[in-house]
């Protein structure tokens, strides 16, 4: 493409000959009378290089080049003038300008000028891009997920070709399999990734709490409300907003956001104005979606309206060749934050290496990382990390009984109440805040129940 270049003097014979030499060229020019017009439509035209008088009526050529360097300091700037010296000379070309042109001058020179101030524009461009391209490679290679199974790099690779997109990305996957990890290795590759990344699982909170969180109050709106406040998507502007759990959401909620994601804009509890939003939002569930829609309890529409992109990271039980990777990578960590003093690196011995990969990981990545935190504390002093250091569950795993073999043959009431919470914490796949709703209890009074029976995690 031929090179865009905007000649602006308020002489028009100046203009039409500057305009008829550098067509002649090969180039694209523009010509402009009024400075201050031309500085105006700077973002509409996007020269490739600015050509202009110093002494004008309307706006200088000093101040054009301040304006054309604040716009993008890559555009060369090249300065005429009838009345040169060698003071205002140094002053331009220390202000940034790529030369600075005594008229008259001959159609040569100028045109050997303007070639040159363009061959530099492509070297500068070039370079900024191979410098981006170099920091993008090296955030990819220290943001990258863990994992070499072939299943698992599909999802990367979707996942890397998605991120300079705005779409919606909707990431599914079992609990703990790394769903946040993912989203905010997409973050990392996107444009927006000068921005912040704000996260929240919509399934921590209640419906008011989550809602005032996710699009922020005024003051008086609430009990409690003291003071407006900001809401997280607002507050992710030129970022990423990540919704973990957005399956939780209540429908009326759904209803809110699904409004948010159409218009671009929020309205805080309690405002009447709406509030615009800049955000690429990323959401995630453990749930499948589709059959939720069926039951009722989430909207097709909004289904629809997250699900542009769609990634589903496989359980961990289904990449196991990715374990020595993951384990090497978790005892990397451990490593960094011993506090005995050993200056030998933790390791897997043969035999607790066999033991992670005949387990089955019902908590997946995450469980796995707890697994090796708890080994690396038991084996103080140690180097080797054997299979007797990391959790039974592991080492000599169980099935799970029915739940006509957990009770005697005349439970208690305590006995059968434990038994079905159990029953029903397992059906909706380990997730609490489902659970309790599902037994019609408050979250609160199902995990005081869970520590009374002892469960893991509660």
């Amino acid at each position: 493409m031929a090179a865009n270049i905007m000649i602006i003097d308020d002489e028009q014979s100046m203009l039409d000959t500057l305009g008829i030499l550098l067509r002649s060229e090969g180039f694209d020019t523009q010509v402009h009378q009024n400075g201050r017009e031309a500085m105006d439509r700077l973002g509409e035209l996007k020269p490739d290089l600015v050509l202009t008088d110093i002494r004008m009526p309307a706006i200088g050529g000093l101040e054009v080049l301040e304006t054309v360097r604040k716009w993008d300091a890559q555009v060369p700037v090249i300065l005429m003038t009838a009345q040169a010296s060698l003071q205002s000379a140094v002053k331009a070309v220390n202000e940034g300008a790529f030369y600075y042109l005594q008229k008259p001058f001959s159609n040569d020179e100028l045109v050997a000028l303007v070639r040159r101030a363009m061959e530099t524009r492509v070297l500068k461009t070039e370079n900024t891009e191979l410098k981006k391209e170099i920091r993008r490679r090296e955030r990819t290679d220290d943001a990258r997920p863990i994992g070499k199974n072939r299943s698992f790099i599909d999802v990367l690779r979707m996942s890397e070709t998605v991120a300079p997109t705005d779409s919606t990305v909707l990431i599914t996957g079992e609990s703990g399999t790394g769903k946040e990890v993912l989203a905010r290795y997409i973050h990392r590759l996107s444009s927006r990734d000068g921005g912040p990344f704000i996260s929240i699982n919509c399934g921590a909170l209640p419906e008011s709490l989550l809602e005032s969180e996710l699009f922020g109050h005024t003051k008086g709106s609430f009990t409690g409300a003291v003071k407006d406040k900001e809401g997280l998507m607002a507050a992710a502007r030129g970022g990423t907003f990540f919704l973990d759990e957005v399956a939780e959401m209540s429908p009326s909620l759904q209803v809110k956001f699904l409004r948010a994601l159409q218009e671009r804009e929020v309205v805080p509890v309690g405002a009447t104005e709406p509030v615009r939003i800049d955000v690429r939002i990323v959401a995630a569930t453990n749930r499948e979606l589709e059959k939720e829609i069926r039951a009722g309890r989430f909207r097709s529409d909004l289904y629809y309206r997250l699900n542009v992109i769609t990634l589903h990271i496989p359980a961990l039980r289904e990449r196991m060749d990715d374990i020595p990777l993951l384990a090497e990578h978790f005892l990397r960590k451990l490593n960094g934050t011993r506090s005995n003093g050993s200056s030998m690196p933790l390791r897997l011995s043969e035999d607790g290496m066999a033991a992670l990969t005949r387990y089955d990981w019902p908590g997946n990545v995450r469980e796995l990382e707890n697994a090796l935190e708890r080994a690396a504390i038991l084996s103080v002093g140690e180097e080797d990390i054997d299979a007797d250091a990391l959790p039974a569950r592991i080492t000599t795993p169980e099935p799970m009984p029915l739940i006509s073999e957990r009770t005697p043959s005349n439970p208690t009431l305590e006995l059968v109440e434990k038994a079905y919470i159990l029953w029903v914490l397992e059906s909706e796949g380990g997730n609490k805040a489902r659970a309790a709703e599902v037994l019609g209890i408050d979250p609160s009074t199902l995990y005081r129940k869970l520590n009374r029976y002892g469960v893991a995690g509660a």
